[in-house]
């Protein structure tokens, strides 16, 4: 801390601090707000040794400033508030103490035991269980495709392959890519339509006639030819493939995990606590 800095602003903003507190208590003050106090420790990690004393005065004078109207505020909340009120906020704020300690704990627990791996066959009989719950809000879509420039040398050879695209074809217009403006041979994945779009816009143009099962296009624009095959299609309300819905389906199986975990984990610790005398109900009647 830039002590100089600190200590101008301090000037400014305490007049014989010292006089208001016990002789008892070790802390430097800083500044006082009728019965609070800001002290010297509370502001230290505000200011690092990279930091300028014309820029440190400011910190300090702002945090200052922030602290003593928060505190103004505080003070007089307590005297327009009712009782009730007060009461209530005071409620509240203990609540949100325990809150905070207890889901701290329990999420340090979950982390230290939740098994985080999900099988195949998990994952099957979860998506089996629930299908009809996995009915799509947007259509899906399998294909592959080639954009090339317009004057693309051997077009009609590199048509046949896409479209047959046997394991030699697939090796073929591997080699070939690097010709190619853009292309996607993993007709395996499901993708929503509208990405489609973003990536092939002139898909868009053609949807109606082109995104039909097993469809092949040849397209044109200004930025070259496209070769567009289609593997499959699945449309709004059909039933999303397990490939498509796994990454849901696996956060929904963790989370079942740990609301198991986070069950058990207080069914024990008040068990354990009745064991050891701990936690015991006297009679209210």
């Amino acid at each position: 801390m830039h002590r100089q800095a600190v200590f101008y602003v301090v000037l400014i903003f305490v007049v014989t601090a010292c006089d208001y507190f016990k002789q008892e208590d070790p802390r430097t003050p800083i500044a006082r707000v009728n019965d609070s106090y800001l002290y010297e420790e509370d502001i230290e990690d505000l200011i690092s040794e990279s930091t300028s004393s014309e820029d440190s005065a400011l910190l300090v004078s702002s945090y200052i400033n922030r602290w003593a109207t928060q505190q103004l505020l505080m003070d007089q909340a307590k005297i327009n508030l009712s009782d009730d009120e007060l009461a209530e906020y005071d409620r509240l704020i203990e609540q949100y103490r325990s809150d905070l300690f207890t889901e701290a704990y329990k999420s340090n627990i979950v982390s230290q035991q939740l098994d985080s791996v999900i099988s195949d066959r998990e994952q099957e009989a979860y998506y089996e269980a629930n299908k009809e719950n996995f009915r799509l809000n947007d259509e899906l879509v399998q294909l592959r495709y080639i954009h090339v420039a317009e004057n693309f040398g051997d077009l009609a050879d590199v048509t046949e392959k896409l479209q047959q695209f046997e394991a030699e074809d697939i090796a073929s217009l591997n080699e070939l890519s690097i010709q190619f403006k853009a292309y996607n041979f993993n007709d395996s994945i499901w993708v929503k339509k509208e990405a489609v779009f973003k990536e092939l816009p002139i898909v868009m143009e053609s949807e109606s006639e082109l995104l039909k099962k097993s469809n092949f296009a040849q397209l044109q624009d200004s930025l070259g030819v496209y070769l567009v095959k289609i593997e499959d299609v699945l449309y709004r309300n059909d039933i999303a493939p397990l490939s498509f819905v796994a990454p849901t389906i696996n956060q929904i199986i963790l989370n079942k995990r740990k609301l198991e975990l986070i069950k058990n984990l207080e069914k024990d610790i008040t068990k354990d606590a009745i064991k050891d005398k701990k936690f015991e109900i006297y009679p209210y009647y």
